[in-house]
């Protein structure tokens, strides 16, 4: 199947990379066994970004690849090395982009400007080091921290020409014809309802204004309630500084005139909403036609009567394109001048809070009783420390029940009525499972009292031997009054095992 040139929704998969993981490690010099924890951090993972290019007037890259992944950061190192971060994935949208959640329908940002980004997905956070896990209580850990996950997000990406004059009317009014003949844009041009799909944007000089116009596709009755292509169509026009109808003064189809039409189009742009305080122009083309410059003199009147200018021109012509040029020129400086000024900001998504009652988590219970109840633990400290715990390290698990104690969460199930041997599940979809067991110190805690590391409380081997060594020296050097060798170059260790030696012989 053939991929279009022009692509104004898009659906995109952006996921992020997930953070490194930390390193646990312990410095080693010589004559400094155990010299301390000196694990890095993992690096940060990359994100995915959206950035408008105003060069870009097509989502057709989306199309043609609707899922893009960021890299992963990599894993601390030891000698207090940190990860390398991974790498953004910065991608280029057209001006006038509307980011949304697919699933939700929520809009995230409206991309106006260029410059303006929006992060779509963003990359997990690396996990700690052994180094930045020690404390005064926990000198020397033997465990780090997992990287977390990056953000998995399905959006929508909706486009919204943005333009200053917006041409609206009737299918074969005349539209694309007009556009073609005051700029140098190239649109398909023929004589049956719906030829041009797509907005086609051309850009107009008249005098010192540059401005640019957009041949909106055609309007039907019933565009506003999604007819024909309406939704598609009347989004386009929503960022337009000014609209101008295009009517059709040679038509042959019964039951249409210059003012029914112009009163059917402006039915339903009041339909769609929003704009309402847009200038308004009339343009009443094909006057070239015997019979479309009698009718256009006829309305004229009606139409002037409501406020509105008027225009005779023939796209074909080109009569009255120059006066046409001028005026709607004359209208984009005075509404360029009337704008407030664009404040450069940077668009970012904050998540709404979660209400849990002031606290960082909640507990609700399962089962009927019988053999015991199941505890659901969830919020996003809870879960968000789950994933970072490496579970075969028995450390690391007694680290997590730390933290899930000082959070509150033992104190909270015993007042909820927990019983020792029921299960916990911490954490969202990918729950763990604990067995309920109160005030019993784990994890962390077999091998030694919670926080701490037994190696730093009990006496190395080699130290142990040197120290005994180190006694025999001094014993031999009180008995023998100079410690060294014989003349016959025996060392006191030899003198002292011929010594013992011959009195065991003695004794027998």
């Amino acid at each position: 199947m053939a991929i279009p040139s022009f692509v104004d929704r898009a659906t995109l998969l952006a996921v992020a990379g997930k953070g490194g993981d930390g390193c646990a490690s312990v410095r080693r010099e010589k004559f400094k066994p155990l010299g301390g924890p000196d694990g890095g951090n993992g690096g940060r993972g990359g994100s995915v970004i959206l950035r408008v290019d105003p060069q870009l007037t097509t989502l057709v890259d989306f199309h043609r690849l609707s899922v893009r992944k960021a890299t992963s950061g990599q894993a601390g190192k030891g000698d207090d090395q940190n990860g390398a971060n991974g790498d953004d994935i910065v991608l280029a949208v057209p001006d006038g982009t509307v980011v949304s959640d697919a699933e939700s329908g929520e809009v995230l940002a409206d991309l106006t400007g260029a410059g303006a980004e929006v992060i779509a997905a963003a990359g997990g956070r690396g996990g700690l080091g052994n180094t930045a896990l020690a404390s005064s209580a926990r000198k020397a850990p033997g465990f780090a921290l997992l990287g977390e996950a990056g953000e998995e997000r399905k959006i929508t990406l909706e486009l919204k020409v943005v333009a200053d004059i917006g041409l609206v009317g009737f299918p074969s009014a005349g539209k694309s014809s007009l556009i073609a003949a005051i700029s140098r844009a190239r649109p398909k041009i023929a004589d049956y309802p719906f030829t041009t799909l797509v907005p086609n944007l051309g850009v107009v000089v008249a005098g010192d204004t540059t401005y640019t116009v957009a041949d909106v596709p055609g309007l039907i009755p019933g565009a506003s309630q999604g007819k024909g292509l309406g939704f598609d169509f009347l989004r386009h026009i929503e960022r337009c500084r000014a609209l101008v109808h295009v009517i059709d003064c040679a038509t042959y189809e019964p039951g249409r005139d210059p003012v029914t039409d112009l009163d059917v189009i402006e039915g339903e742009l009041k339909a769609h909403g929003g704009l309402e305080d847009r200038p308004r122009m009339v343009v009443l083309n094909k006057v070239d036609v015997p019979d479309g410059a009698e009718l256009a003199e006829m309305v004229r009147p009606d139409i002037e009567a409501r406020g509105l200018p008027v225009f005779e021109v023939s796209a074909k012509s080109g009569q009255g394109l120059n006066a046409l040029k001028f005026a709607m020129a004359e209208i984009v400086a005075h509404t360029r001048k009337e704008a407030p000024e664009p404040e450069a900001a940077r668009i970012v998504i904050r998540p709404n809070p979660v209400d849990t009652g002031g606290k960082d988590f909640t507990i609700a219970r399962q089962g009927d009783g019988e053999g015991g109840f199941l505890w659901r633990v969830k919020g996003e400290k809870p879960t968000r420390w789950v994933a970072q715990t490496n579970f075969s390290n028995q450390e690391a698990v007694g680290y997590l029940s730390d933290r899930l104690n000082r959070l509150g969460v033992e104190d909270e199930l015993l007042a909820m009525g927990a019983q020792a041997g029921d299960s916990v599940a911490v954490g969202g979809q990918d729950a763990v499972i604990f067995e309920f067991a109160p005030q019993v110190q784990s994890g962390a805690e077999l091998l030694s009292r919670r926080g701490e590391d037994q190696r730093l409380d009990h006496e190395r081997p080699s130290a142990t031997r040197r120290r005994e060594e180190d006694r025999e020296y001094h014993e031999a050097r009180d008995a023998y009054g100079v410690v060294g060798r014989d003349p016959e170059g025996r060392s006191w260790r030899a003198r002292l095992a011929e010594e013992q030696a011959g009195e065991q012989t003695d004794e027998f």
